[in-house]
Formats: C-alpha cells, structure tokens, sequence
C-alpha cells in the first residue's frame, strides 16, 4: 500500500491504483501504516533482515515488543524516547516527528539508521496515529498490533492458523483504510466508479466481502469443532486444555504428555492452531495445545482466535502454564493477563457449561530454578489465588508422572476398585463383556481373574461413567 505519485492498494489477489490528485503529494513513495508490508499486491511474509528504529513515549518496559521483533528477525537499531502523554494524532508530537523524518532524509553511509525501512511504535495505535505518523515521517509503520500480525502471518501453516490470521490482519487494515477515506474524501474530489464512490471506498467494499466468506469459513470451522467436541463427551473422554502466555511451555509439555510431534520453538507464538492428542497411558484423556496469550491485544483482534481459544477453555480442566524462570513481577503480569482472558472467554462462551470448572497452575522450566527460587514462585502464585500449583521440566522429565497423576485425580477422583461376578446362568452375559466396557468407559490400571471367575480390576471412572455401568450391569458389578 504506497502514497506518493499514487496509492497502490494491495492484499490477497487484488490490487489497485488510485490517480495522483487523490493521494497526497510526496517526493517519494512510502508504505502505509496498516498495510503489513503489502507490496504489489504480494503479502510480505519473511522480515528477516530487517532494520527498525522504535519510537516510545514515556519510559514504559519495552522487552516485549523487543522480543517480538527479534523472533522476527528484525533489528531495533535505536530507541528514541519522548516524554509526556501521547498525541492523540501522530503519537509523538509533531515537532519531533519533523526531527525524526529530518534525519531519515539527511542518513549517510555509516548512519546508525542506514538501511531501516520500517518504524515501530511501542503502542496500540488508534488509525489516526499510524496514519499521522506515516505522512511525517515517509516509512512504512507498524505499531504494536501490526508487528503481532505480520509474525501471526509468518508462523501461520494450518487452514485454519491462516483464516484467523487473514481475519485478524484484514480487519486491523480496514480501520487504516476509513481513516484514509475520511482523508480522501473530505471536500470536493472526484469520485472513482459510480455513484460517487471513491478508490478507497471501493477498496473497503471489496475488503468487506472478503471479510464476510473468511468468517463463513471461519463458522463452519468452529461449528465442526463444536460437533467434535460433543462426540468427545458422548464418548465419555475427558479433556485438559493448556493455556498460558505466548512462550511458556506448552507445546513442550503436550509433546511429552501425548507423544505426539508438534512445533516446539523457543519463539513466541510457535503454535497458532489447535492440536488435540491423546495423553501417553491414558486413552480417555485428550490434551489441547493452542495458542498462547499477551498482554493488551486489543479484543476484536483476538476474537479474530475465538474458536481456536475456546478449544482449550471449553475443557473439563484448564491448566495454566507458567514460565517459572521468569522474574517475579512478569510470573505476575503474565499470569493477570491469562487469568484475564480465561475468565473472560468463559464468560462470554455460551458453549461453557454455568459452573466451568476453575484453572489451575503448572510451574513449567523448573531445571533453571534453585529449591529455594521455586519456593517463592510457589508462594507468588498461591498469593495469586492457584493454590498447590505443580512444578514440572519438560526437558528433564521432572514432576511429569506427578502431573499425569494430578490430572487423573482432577478429572476422576480417586481410583475405583470393581469386582464383576462371574455369570449366575447361561443366559447371562459373559464376564468378558463388562471388562470390555469397564476399558470403553475409564483408564483401567490393573486387571486380575480369581479362580471363581471373578475379576478384580482398578480403574478411573468418573461419576457418570460408574453410574452407567452400575445401571447396565446391576448385580454383576461392585464399584467401590
């Protein structure tokens, strides 16, 4: 998307010029904020190499976005920093806006700036800002939600990863887009098409209907995994959802629970997609892994990951994960924000069943960790309200048994003990057929026949699950 000569419009298979006078007048062409390095109509996907100069207001902790740009392999070659509240125009105020695009002109060979093309801002910028700055300083601009969505675009390998992310970034760009037709459209110009309908009008429209078939295929996603959460609880399994901030371990711990291969990177938002598998031992429990949580993503963003969130939220028990080798106050930063958004999905989920069931807390990455450091995370969280939370080391296979065991006693109470009385007649069914559904509706952990035929078995059950086979089976099984 450039301004200058001319606006070049451009995403997906579409792209579109408009005509000198309509666009304001530059010396150069310059990409415009929300347009997520959109270049002839080829969305950019790769960063890496890139060169950036970050803009911030006051002295707000900047490790984060750092991290984001890092995992992209873009460089912050310089942090420049000014004081006071934001400028609800052009984020900085515009004196020294005109300093910053004074020295991007004036760069020689050797200039610490050479080579940058790009400007962050350590904010969530209204369309207003990104715009504003964007006709100052002449660069391509991203503020703190357009970074998250070129490295959501650059992670995303699933259908379902690339329709949310499609979601995400198209709607970002259309508030961009009406803050330039307001532009655009002040006053007396002329039109483009008919009836009046301007060049960045008829843009949005056809962002619009996009818009409209990417959440059709969105719906019937989710509806798909509704269904296949249903036939899940119709088959008496049990589900544990992982949620946690972006990083913390997740997909480490799903990997070593079920077997299963997934995507582990020491990056942040290595999984944007749902994976379900079975937990090792465990045939009735079916562990999802999904994508993680960050401070201040604005709400129409995420919801862009509803469905994909709502996987692990709508289960029979939320585990939140915790990066234990974090600092004190990032262990309570990143476990508000978690805390934040489960609630508020299981608020707002009308799938939820009334009383969910509360998360509860993994301590993940001990192996970095003292006793005595592992103490004080413990007691941090349990001030936090997540009493007995569970240390675990992927890596070092440390406290997993312990988590399995944890998990089965959450979901199935204690063990059960059956004994399942050989047949009174012929007609009765064989012995063998209620062994079978005791294995269809639990985890059995042992089996033993006695020489009267009887078998002695101990196995996990939930509630409903012992009321059935008490109901189908009456006098021929004793469940203790």
């Amino acid at each position: 998307m450039f301004l200058g000569h001319g606006l070049t419009l451009g995403w997906a298979d579409m792209s579109l010029t408009i005509p000198p006078s309509m666009a304001k007048p530059s010396q150069d062409p310059f990409v415009v904020a929300g347009s997520g390095g959109v270049v002839l109509g080829e969305a950019r996907t790769n960063h890496e190499g890139r060169r950036t100069v970050l803009l911030l207001r006051g002295q707000e902790d900047t490790s984060e976005l750092e991290a984001l740009a890092k995992t992209m392999g873009i460089a912050i070659v310089e942090t420049v920093v000014q004081a006071g509240d934001e400028d609800p125009r052009t984020y900085f105020g515009k004196g020294r806006l005109l300093d910053i695009a004074d020295e991007f002109q004036s760069i020689v060979s050797g200039h610490p700036w050479e080579g940058v093309d790009l400007v962050l801002l350590h904010t969530n910028a209204t369309a207003r800002q990104l715009v504003g700055v964007s006709e100052e300083i002449g660069l391509e601009i991203w503020d703190r939600v357009r970074l998250l969505l070129s490295l959501f675009t650059a992670h995303a390998s699933s259908v379902e990863a690339r329709t949310q992310v499609r979601i995400a970034r198209l709607q970002s760009d259309r508030t961009v887009l009406r803050e330039l037709a307001n532009q655009q459209t002040t006053g007396e110009r002329a039109g483009y098409g008919g009836g009046g309908v301007t060049a960045l009008q008829g843009v949005l429209a056809n962002l619009n209907r996009e818009l409209t078939n990417l959440r059709r295929r969105q719906r019937k996603h989710a509806n798909a995994q509704r269904e296949h959460r249903r036939q899940r609880v119709r088959s008496g399994a049990m589900t544990v959802g992982f949620v946690g901030y972006t990083n913390a371990g997740k997909s480490s711990l799903f990997q070593r629970l079920s077997g299963k291969s997934v995507l582990v990177e020491d990056q942040l938002f290595s999984t944007l997609e749902t994976t379900v598998g079975r937990m090792e031992k465990s045939p009735r429990i079916l562990l999802v892994d999904t994508i993680g949580f960050i401070d201040n993503i604005p709400n129409a963003t995420l919801t862009a990951f509803k469905a994909t969130i709502a996987e692990a939220i709508d289960a029979d028990l939320t585990l939140i994960l915790v990066d234990a080798s974090d600092s004190p106050l990032e262990i309570e930063r990143k476990i508000e924000t978690t805390q934040r958004e489960v609630m508020e999905r299981q608020r707002i989920d009308d799938d939820l069943l009334d009383d969910p069931s509360p998360p509860h807390v993994v301590l993940t990455k001990i192996d970095l960790l003292s006793e005595v450091e592992l103490q004080r995370v413990i007691e941090l969280v349990e001030e936090r309200g997540f009493l007995d939370p569970v240390p675990i080391s992927s890596r070092e296979d440390t406290g997993i048994d312990g988590l399995q065991m944890f998990i089965r006693k959450r979901l199935f109470g204690e063990p059960c003990t059956l004994s399942i009385h050989p047949p009174a007649s012929s007609g009765d069914d064989a012995s063998e057929r209620i062994v079978a559904d005791v294995y269809e509706n639990g985890m059995v952990e042992s089996k033993e026949q006695a020489q009267d035929g009887t078998f002695q078995m101990v196995a996990w059950l939930a509630s409903p699950q012992q009321a059935r086979l008490k109901a189908r089976w009456l006098h021929r099984i004793d469940i203790k």
